[in-house]
């Protein structure tokens, strides 16, 4: 559990970081946020969650906080503060406080309320995981069109990891109308097909734009693998010879069952495993 929490320009314990009752991401879910890896007590591809901090904020009209070398010292005395050497850093800004109506243009310029924590998290049990691959569970996707803002309206998510953990899985795949799987409730969805080339959906309003994806593609192009960006179908990741999603606190996790269905051998598969030792040597270490 994190410790201490930045809250709108102070560090305060725990218990006692509070925000208002009439913060608009309390109320309407009117906020964004970054999860960024530490690693080594060092912040991993900090650039680009930066770069995703302010498209989200654009997208929205919310106004940036502060400037991004002053959001890098709350990260970094946030991290240090809470002595994580390995874990996650999260940072949200809302649109800020204004009494509860939908519009929030009448009363001009607001401040944007900001929150920043950090947490320790165990490399060994991620370890563990990735030695024995995760299950995932179809899940029917009901979420709003701009999939590519990272917002913190995320109770659709939230229940689809509920419905994953009734079956024992760790992660919910999201299905559209077409039956082509969008994403994971808090991944990208990856697939290796039998010719062995790597197929993830194509950037769009249908999915986040994942900082982990991103750096993965330049991992895949180094290593001169065949990647194909495109929508594949349910019964395509079923068929699969790999599968596996990645994300900020993840990294490349293997995807071992689909459901009812396991996926190759039912087994981590080797390119899988071999991305993800590779993922670090290629991801942005940022100065502590």
């Amino acid at each position: 559990m994190a410790r201490i929490i930045y809250v709108n320009g102070r560090y305060r314990p725990w218990g006692e970081a509070l925000v208002h009752a009439e913060d608009r991401g309390f109320q309407f879910g009117d906020a964004i946020y970054e999860v960024c890896e530490v690693r080594n007590g060092r912040l991993i591809d900090e650039t680009r969650h930066m770069e995703r901090l302010e498209r989200s904020l654009a997208e929205l009209r919310i106004t940036a906080p502060m400037a991004r070398p002053a959001l890098a010292r709350v990260l970094r005395e946030t991290v240090r503060r809470n002595r994580v050497t390995f874990g996650m850093v999260y940072l949200q800004v809302s649109r800020g406080v204004r009494p509860r109506e939908f519009i929030f243009s009448n009363a001009g310029p607001m401040t944007p309320t900001i929150v920043c924590l950090a947490r320790s998290m165990a490399p060994a049990n991620a370890e563990a995981m990735a030695e024995v691959g995760i299950a995932v569970r179809s899940m029917p996707d009901n979420r709003w069109g701009r999939r590519d803002i990272k917002t913190v309206m995320l109770l659709p998510a939230s229940l689809a990891k509920e419905a994953a953990k009734e079956i024992g899985a760790k992660e919910a795949w999201f299905v559209d109308e077409k039956g082509f799987v969008t994403e994971g409730a808090s991944s990208n969805a990856w697939i290796i097909d039998t010719r062995g080339r790597l197929i993830t959906r194509s950037v769009g309003p249908e999915i986040l734009r994942g900082v982990t994806r991103t750096t993965l593609i330049d991992v895949i192009r180094q290593e001169g693998l065949e990647l194909v960006e495109r929508p594949f179908t349910l019964a395509e990741a079923k068929a699969a010879r790999e599968a596996f999603d990645t994300s900020a606190t993840s990294i490349v996790m293997p995807v071992v069952r689909i459901d009812d269905s396991p996926i190759g051998n039912g087994a981590p598969g080797i390119t899988t495993a071999r991305l993800r030792k590779l993922f670090h040597a290629v991801a942005e270490v940022a100065a502590a």
